[in-house]
């Protein structure tokens, strides 16, 4: 047989199915995987149910039939409505919003809409491993500058450095998944300045954008002269524990949706109608629900963290999402740790190594997620106390 697609067999297992996997094996609780293990909010499943069960009632087109490419006009409108509520930015639903299978599928589409093969593009390590996968795909550079721990900074000098002609794209997660990092402003005005210089995309993941917990999310285009550069990149997976409904999107300029509209089409072509549906009246509901969403999370946060330094780790406080990372004791190894705990504690936690291609320090730090019931979360504690 003729080889196959030399870019995609050098994939490997995601490391979250790998350790899902050992995780159902030893019968160990898992903190690894980054999905809460309580259902999303019952009047929002309610809302999809009842699209499914009124199918052609709602209208000329089934509920139960594809939807618009681009998303179902009502919800494009409800996300352009909350970025202008929240954060006084204006994205104009018919043109400047595209509705994807999650944002994994939004970062894709955007990878293969923008980048050509032998671009440069920059990526934060550690990073969301689905980053590399959609840029080797495109035929990539990928350009990797390392988050320097405890306060995962990075050093200016070594982002210009990394920066040249060539460079047609940098991704930036805030809030940033794994560290529970939250960018600065000063950091991200360094960011600014240089994609002005070199002309060069911002990809701007923020599917953590409401789990902050001192201080509130400000997205990338709200900057100044970075809205006719940045490609905002959202969901509602993480906002109402709703994951695998897999609702995502990119808001952007117009030309720039466009160019991504035209991958989304060709692959999933449209996202499950009901879903959206539901999620279209849920977007317009969410003041209240904010209120008790981050009270939750801030609770789970802290029981988590207290729990994981009186049991003898040295963890640290997340600015937001829900993941805290724990700083390894010198000379053990992440894979190694993991599997220990995994056999010996019974519990399952994410090696960060996975996360890095440049820099070794991912060998010397595990991320927990906190996305637990506290009866999960008391158990884990418990164990690792032992």
């Amino acid at each position: 047989m003729k080889p196959i697609n030399h870019t995609v067999i050098e994939f490997k297992e995601s490391i979250f199915s790998t350790m899902t996997k050992l995780a159902i094996d030893h019968e160990a609780i898992n903190l690894s995987q980054g999905f809460p293990d309580f259902d999303g909010p019952k009047w929002i499943i309610d809302l999809a149910k009842n699209a499914m069960d009124q199918g052609h009632k709602l209208g000329n087109v089934g509920k139960n039939q594809y939807a618009p490419s681009a998303g179902i006009l009502p919800l494009r409108e409800a996300i352009s409505k909350n970025y202008k509520r929240f954060y006084n930015l204006d994205f104009d639903s018919a043109n400047e919003v595209v509705v994807t299978n999650g944002a994994t599928e939004a970062i894709f589409c955007a990878c293969m809409a923008l980048i050509n093969p032998g671009d440069e593009v920059i990526v934060f390590e550690p990073f969301y491993d689905s980053y590399l996968a959609s840029l080797k795909m495109a035929g990539a550079i990928v350009v990797p500058v390392t988050l320097k721990a405890p306060a995962f900074t990075f050093d200016s000098e070594e982002l210009i450095a990394a920066i040249n002609s060539k460079t047609k794209m940098l991704i930036l997660n805030n809030p940033h998944n794994p560290t529970g990092k939250i960018f600065t402003r000063e950091e991200i005005k360094i960011i600014a300045e240089l994609a002005r210089k070199f002309d060069f995309y911002i990809l701007s993941d923020e599917v953590y954008e409401f789990l902050t917990f001192e201080n509130s999310h400000t997205p990338t285009a709200c900057f100044e002269d970075l809205a006719n550069r940045t490609i905002t990149i959202s969901s509602t997976g993480k906002t109402f524990g709703l994951t695998g409904w897999k609702i995502g999107w990119a808001c952007g300029p117009k030309e720039i949706i466009k160019a991504i509209h035209n991958v989304h089409q060709f692959t999933t072509f449209c996202v499950a109608h009901p879903l959206q549906v539901a999620m279209a009246e849920a977007l317009g509901k969410m003041d209240d629900y904010l209120i008790n969403f981050k009270s939750q999370y801030r609770a789970k946060r802290d029981y988590l963290v207290s729990g994981l330094k009186n049991a003898g780790f040295n963890v640290l406080t997340p600015a937001g999402t829900y993941f805290a990372m724990a700083i390894l004791k010198e000379g053990e190894n992440d894979i190694e740790f993991c599997q220990k705990l995994i056999r010996e504690k019974k519990v399952a936690v994410i090696p960060t190594s996975a996360f890095y291609i440049k820099s070794n320090a991912g060998s010397g730090m595990i991320r927990f997620c906190f996305a637990k019931t506290d009866e999960t979360l008391k158990k884990a504690i418990s164990n690792l106390a032992l």
